[in-house]
């Protein structure tokens, strides 16, 4: 299981069978061009490994101008 903490959103999901980054933004149906990903405070690329109990901190990420 992935915990995962969407900002701003302030909401909190757990997803099972996740093993990587990619997935778990499919899963939430989001580019990985419209958020960014951390774990323990490091920033992470899609195709990144996950590990069972892994939380993550998916931020979405906005341009104005």
């Amino acid at each position: 299981m992935v915990t995962v903490h969407l900002e701003p959103d302030g909401e909190v999901i757990e997803l099972a069978n996740t093993k990587s980054v990619l997935a778990v933004l499919n899963r939430l149906k989001v580019r990985s061009t419209m958020v960014i990903v951390a774990r323990d405070g490091e920033l992470l690329t899609p195709d990144r490994k996950l590990h069972m109990g892994d939380t993550l901190l998916v931020r979405k990420v906005t341009s104005a101008g």
